[in-house]
Order: C-alpha cells, then sequence, then structure tokens
C-alpha cells in the first residue's frame, strides 16, 4: 500500500483518496515574473514524478497546476522593465513551458492562471465577510481574522500567541491583528484592478490558490502539494480561508519537497543565490538535472553544485550505456521480484533513491548477460524502461543520449565519416592513420568506444 508523509501530521499515512480509484491533486505552481530556477525545477520534477507514478498504480489522476499571473513582483518587474504586465506574465509562462519540456515535466491536466478565476475569488471573499472571518480595513483592503480560526497553525506547527511575541511592528495599521493575512488589495493608482463589491481591487495571493483549488477539485480533494518555503504562511493562510469558506475538510495529504540549497543555505531569487534552468541546462541535458533531483528523497535538502550535476551525469550515462542494443519498440515483462523491488520503494512514500537501486541493479545484470552474448539481456534493458517510466527517465534513444547534444547533424554526420575511415585504416592495419583519426576526434572532445557490435561515440 502506498504510504505518504502528511505535513499535516507529521508522520507516514496510507494513501486513502476520497473517492478511490480517483485522486485529485492540486500543487502551488510559479509566479511568472522571471525565469524558473533550480529550486522550481525541483517542485515541477517532484509533483512531476508524483503524478506519474499515481497513475502508474492504477490511480485516476486530475492533476491541477496554477499559475500565478498577477502579484505584487509581476507589478515590480514590469515597471521596472517599461512593459504591460499582462506581456510580462505571458512571456515568463512559455518560458516555465520550455523549461519544463526540457525536464521530461508532463503539462498538468488543468493549469488554471489566476486573472481567469476573478469571480470566484471575490465570491469566496464574499463568503468569508458575511461569516465574520474577515473585514475591510480603513484602507480599504479585505483581510482575513486568523483569531477566528480556531485551527491556525496545525499545518506548520506554530502557534499564536508564539507568532505574535515574534512579530515585528505591523505597518499596516488597518489590520486589526499583526497576524491578519490580506485577502483583497483595495485599486492603486498605475495598477490593475477588478470590480468587487467592496471595491475595485485585486485578490491577495493566498485566496488565489484557495479559489482555483475547490474550483477544479471540489471543496475537499486528496492532495495539496509544493515547496516547504509555502508551508508557512501561503499554505496555513490557504487551510484556514478555504475551511472557514466551505466548511469542508480541503486537502487531506499535505506533500512539500525540501529546499535546494547552496553553500547551506537556500536557493531563492531574494538571495541572489540561484541558477535558472537555462543556466544548468547550457552545459547540462535537461534529463541530468532531472536524475539530480530524482536522485535524491523529495523531502530531504537538495545540496546544488557542479560536481552534483556532473556526477549525475555519470550515473544517467551508466544507465543508458546499459541499455544499447536494445530496441525502443522492444517488449518483455517486468520481472516479478524487481517490480516489487521498485513498488516497495515507491510506495515508501515516494522513495526515489531506492526505486533508482533498483534500476542500477538491473544495469549491471545486463552487462553481465552481454559479457556472455547472452541476447536476453534486451528483455531485461525493456524492463529497465518499464520501471523507469514513472520515474521520468530512460525514455530516450541510448545513443542520442550518449553523444550528448552541442553538435550539428553536419558535425555528426562528419564525425561518423571519420569514424569510418578508421574503421577502413584498421582493416588494412593501417594502425598509425587509424591513431591519428582517434586522436583528431578527440581534440574535439569525442570519445570513441570500440565493442564486439563496432565502434561507438559520444562526446565528452
Amino acid at each position: 500500500m502506498l504510504r505518504i508523509h502528511n505535513s499535516l501530521t507529521g508522520r507516514k499515512e496510507a494513501f486513502s483518496p476520497l473517492q478511490p480509484p480517483r485522486v485529485g491533486m492540486y500543487v502551488c505552481g510559479i509566479t511568472v515574473y522571471d525565469y524558473c530556477h533550480v529550486g522550481h525545477a525541483r517542485v515541477l520534477v517532484v509533483f512531476d514524478l508524483v503524478a506519474r507514478y499515481l497513475r502508474w498504480r492504477g490511480y485516476e489522476l486530475t492533476y491541477v497546476r496554477n499559475i500565478t499571473d498577477i502579484d505584487d513582483k509581476i507589478l515590480q518587474r514590469a515597471r521596472e522593465a517599461g512593459r504591460d504586465w499582462r506581456e510580462l506574465a505571458s512571456e515568463f509562462a512559455r518560458a516555465m513551458d520550455e523549461d519544463c519540456a526540457a525536464l521530461g515535466v508532463l503539462p498538468p491536466d488543468h493549469e488554471p492562471r489566476a486573472t481567469g478565476f476573478m469571480d470566484e475569488m471575490i465570491a469566496m471573499i464574499g463568503r468569508l465577510l458575511e461569516l465574520g472571518y474577515a473585514y475591510q480595513g480603513d484602507n480599504g483592503d479585505v483581510y482575513y481574522d486568523v483569531s477566528r480560526f480556531e485551527g491556525y497553525g496545525r499545518l506548520s506547527g506554530k502557534r499564536l500567541e508564539d507568532l505574535r511575541a515574534g512579530a515585528r511592528v505591523e505597518v499596516e495599521a488597518a489590520k486589526q491583528d499583526p497576524l491578519d493575512f490580506v485577502l483583497w488589495k483595495a485599486a492603486r493608482e498605475g495598477e490593475p484592478g477588478w470590480p468587487a463589491p467592496w471595491g475595485e481591487g485585486r485578490p491577495g495571493w493566498h485566496i488565489e490558490c484557495s479559489a482555483m483549488s475547490t474550483t477544479c477539485l471540489g471543496e475537499a480533494f486528496d492532495i495539496h502539494g509544493g515547496g516547504m518555503d509555502l508551508k508557512f504562511p501561503h499554505h496555513e493562510n490557504e487551510i484556514a480561508q478555504s475551511c472557514a469558506a466551505t466548511g469542508a475538510e480541503f486537502a487531506r495529504y499535505w506533500l512539500h519537497n525540501g529546499f535546494v540549497q547552496i553553500d547551506n543555505e537556500k536557493m531563492s531569487k531574494s538571495l541572489g543565490n540561484f541558477f535558472t534552468i537555462r543556466d544548468v541546462l547550457a552545459h547540462y541535458p535537461g534529463e541530468v538535472l532531472r536524475f539530480f533531483i530524482v536522485n535524491s528523497h523529495y523531502r530531504s535538502p537538495l545540496n546544488y553544485s557542479d560536481a552534483s550535476l556532473a556526477n549525475a551525469g555519470e550515473a544517467l550515462r551508466r544507465l543508458y550505456t546499459a541499455l544499447r542494443g536494445t530496441p525502443a519498440d522492444h517488449a518483455a515483462p517486468v520481472p516479478q521480484d524487481r517490480e516489487a523491488e521498485f513498488t516497495a520503494a515507491m510506495d515508501d512514500d515516494f522513495n526515489t533513491p531506492k526505486a533508482l537501486a533498483v534500476l542500477f541493479d538491473m544495469a549491471r545484470e545486463i552487462n553481465k548477460l552481454k559479457e556472455k552474448d547472452d541476447v536476453t539481456y534486451k528483455d531485461i534493458g525493456a524492463a529497465m524502461r518499464t520501471l523507469a517510466a514513472p520515474l521520468g527517465l530512460l525514455q530516450d534513444d541510448p545513443e542520442l543520449f550518449l553523444r550528448g547534444s552541442g553538435g550539428t547533424a553536419d558535425e555528426d554526420a562528419e564525425i561518423e565519416r571519420l569514424i569510418r575511415a578508421r574503421e577502413d585504416a584498421r582493416k588494412h592495419r593501417d594502425f598509425d592513420k587509424a591513431d591519428r583519426i582517434r586522436d583528431e576526434l578527440g581534440e574535439r572532445g569525442i570519445v570513441l568506444e570500440d565493442g564486439a557490435e563496432g565502434t561507438i561515440w559520444r562526446r565528452s
């Protein structure tokens, strides 16, 4: 049985959907004001992996991942660039889609944008005002009264008394309590606004996700996910406003992935210690970055470095090397013992390091069979691909992956021509010429590997 660590209870629990086999999952997506960094890549890959595995296990998943396309950061960036905020948000949303494609992240079933759900947000805020969970301040903003919600702090383990004791002096005098958070921002000069019964304005960040998740999945659904940095206050506030507005449970299981760190400090744009996905993809294939993320358990910290990425690339190369000679269309059942090992690992709160260990065991088995010229290695290779699919790995052609990117079709054709010339020289025992060709290719960064099936090559 699948067991998931539920951040709401702090323990691993058996996964029991509300309406099996149907599962609803909502993940807080990207605020599109800049290019995605490696921290965002982890969120995107982790929950893509969760979605893939749930479907692999037979669940009928509806996966919703939102886009925040109206926010203070978007408006500020647009002002700085002298651009329309809608155009800027659309540009970075397209860039995010390109990054997702490079990482092998599949599109969610629904990708709601905040600006498309204004009516639903206004309705939810109106309900909170009606029930006495919200109030309008002297400045026109509408705030949520955290003191009214009895369970506030349950997700993060924080108490209102402790939060108030540590709170800084609140600039917004319109708040009744420094911990109250904004649901609706009254219209400011030069900013976009939407009409509402309490005055024109725009939504606060937290209400966006509550409106989009409950509209797409219902008032109660199975899984809510996101990065650890969203646990407080964003997810805590989502629970408070959603439960108060609907009277329902909201999300049953809360999943949070760990931080990506550099020098033991969280990677973030505010700290300036970040690398965009595009920075990394300029030096490594997207699948290497994906493997780097999958190689650690999703809840553990992930330390980013060039050395770690290089090691991930070498490990992935070993798996693809084992798959050489296994046609992509070759089908074979997965051995029961291997499937049981893999499933046991993934059922244990998506333990991807243990799942990858199963693939490496299979790679070693393939290599031993190849040494014996035993063609049954192709069956193991096909099974290996099948098990790697829920991880989003090893679906590429091995030769193409091992050759790497960076060359044009003409350059690849020239390399093939030189390899044929080298093979011809070796047949005629002109080893000096063969060595010169090998050295020439080596200077270009081309590594040759001679085997029983001929010479294959890859970029170093």
